[in-house]
């Protein structure tokens, strides 16, 4: 193990510290929180990088670098599951529509999209499009595309989204129709994310990526690299303005940023607060902050013990030092959760839903009701979630005065997705965002979504799902979210301490970059935009 990476595996020793001094007094608690705001002095948030008033230089070949990377890598958008199957995906495939940089979906492929009740949408593709390949674009490329995720065997990550499409015809070469079980006013958004990007009709190889995208794929290598060059025909007039992109997989944190600052790599993702303190102290890189709805959880599965017990889910809840965790492990790089994930600045945040806090008599209260206390039980964690490392730790030191014995186990993050998340009885997960709630609801919380992370069944928020949907009126819609948070709160297995901005750190020849809400890296797409000076 190289000295970066136990450098970077420790826990902060003013953290740790904090942690062991804490006990059940209000005093030791102001203790804790008040190493993080001295952690955190001189490292605060700054504004968004707004993009460069410069001309774009065009040409130039730009390495960059996720941090996944696994034999699993896939250029099929139905079963792209973390940032770097997006961002491959978004090189080479273009969807129906595109959200901007205010999260409002945009025509893209789709010239028009338009309906009257929210179940009958009529679909106008954009003339003159090609693939790749120099395949004119079709509305039977669009009907192979949707209706692909309908079928089982292909094991789409939208299946719950795609049970919606009751049918989707080609009414001319350039006009579909989508026809949906009940209204969907959120459809839009919807096709406007990585799944649901446009491919050839009858497309079974994935070895390489014919599409409508701003690049050709040249080379593909799961759990290594992606080579792009630039598509002279796409259909965005003046874009992209590089000749060759090469994303990489680089796991290895410390490793990442070192290859930015050796000038291997022009932009990487994916930054921890200590990351962004090299990078600004060098004065030749810049760091991208993007507020969004990501976060990291930890996940109690509901169906098994210990979580079968809604006490031990409560304690766990009342066990979260969230104001501690975004003062020192995110220095400020963060906002505090409440267990919903739905972010604060969200128009659709339920603002009464009365903010949890750390409390370990109440949590050990529930443990023992629980029948858990003296007890022991494991938490799964693995470095390259952020913070999950460190949560582990905080809530191992805080369960010994709540009663429990937690012991924290990391695992190697390779293979993290397929063994443990969502298998463990407690572990984390980390959740990129969603355009929509409904995304969000769909594919993480409803009874039978493919990633239920806690294994809970609800009927009434499954109903309340697919009620809000059809519902034009915004303050019922409002009032329908805000219960399905309220559900959310009081009895799922999923614990959401903090929201986590999304740092991304480059090279001061990369310009064009701008801070999107949909995601890291421009929301997946910066090599659209980018440019080297």
């Amino acid at each position: 193990m190289s000295k970066f990476r136990k450098e970077f595996g420790r826990v902060n020793p003013s953290l740790s510290q904090a942690i062991n001094e804490v006990s059940l007094s209000r005093r030791s608690i102001i203790k804790l929180l008040s190493a993080g705001a001295v952690m955190s002095t001189g490292l605060v948030a700054f504004p968004a990088i707004s993009a460069d008033a410069e001309t774009p230089v065009k040409g130039g070949r730009l390495r960059a670098a996720v941090a996944n990377a696994s034999a699993t890598d896939t250029l099929d958008p139905a079963k792209g599951n973390n940032s770097g199957d997006y961002t491959r995906q978004f090189m080479f495939y273009s969807g129906l529509t595109e959200l901007d940089n205010k999260l409002a979906a945009r025509p893209a492929l789709a010239e028009s999209i338009e309906s009257s009740d929210g179940i009958s949408w009529q679909i106008k593709l954009r003339p003159g499009v090609t693939f790749h390949d120099g395949k004119a674009l079709t509305a039977q490329d669009v009907v192979f595309s949707l209706s692909r995720h309908k079928d089982p065997a292909v094991a789409s990550t939208a299946i719950n989204q795609a049970k919606q499409f009751s049918s989707i015809t080609a009414v001319s070469p350039t006009e579909v129709k989508l026809v949906l079980t009940q209204p969907n006013f959120d459809i839009p958004a919807v096709l406007a994310t990585s799944p649901f990007l446009i491919l050839q009709d009858g497309t079974k190889n994935f070895s390489k990526a014919v599409g409508t995208g701003p690049y050709q794929c040249k080379s593909f290598t799961p759990g290594v690299s992606t080579v792009g060059v630039k598509n002279p025909h796409y259909w965005k007039p003046g874009l992209p303005h590089l000749d060759e992109v090469e994303l990489m997989g680089v796991t290895d944190q410390a490793a990442r940023v070192n290859a930015l600052m050796s000038g291997d790599l022009h932009i990487v993702a994916t930054l921890t607060a200590n990351d962004v303190k090299r990078l600004r102290q060098s004065g030749q890189f810049g760091v991208l902050e993007s507020k969004s709805g990501m976060y990291t959880n930890l996940i109690v599965r509901t169906d098994m013990k210990p979580g079968s017990s809604e006490d031990f889910v409560l304690g766990m809840k009342y066990l979260q030092p969230r104001e501690i965790m975004v003062k020192t492990v995110m220095q400020g790089f963060g906002e505090v959760a409440n267990d919903t994930p739905v972010p604060p600045w969200h128009p659709l945040f339920n603002k009464e839903i009365p903010q949890r806090p750390m409390d370990v008599e109440k949590a050990r209260f529930h443990f023992k009701k629980a029948g858990m206390a003296g007890a022991s039980a494991e938490i799964i964690t693995t470095q390259n979630i952020e913070g999950s490392v460190e949560g582990g730790q905080l809530i191992q030191q805080l369960g010994r005065s709540a009663g429990v014995n937690f012991q924290v186990r990391r695992v190697p993050y390779d293979g993290y997705w397929s063994t443990h998340w969502t298998k463990d009885p407690l572990g984390y997960g980390s959740i990129n965002p969603r355009p929509t709630l409904d995304l969000l609801f769909s594919q993480f919380y409803l009874s039978d979504a493919p990633n239920n992370e806690s294994g809970w069944k609800n009927p009434q928020f499954d109903q309340l799902v697919v009620a809000a949907r059809g519902e034009r009126d915004q303050a019922k819609r409002k009032q329908m979210y805000g219960d399905m948070q309220a559900l959310i709160y009081d009895h799922c297995g999923t614990i959401i301490p903090t929201f986590i901005s999304s740092l991304d750190g480059y090279s001061s020849r990369v310009k064009g970059l701008e801070a999107w809400p949909s995601g890291m890296m421009m929301g997946y797409r910066f090599h659209e935009f980018a440019w080297l000076a």
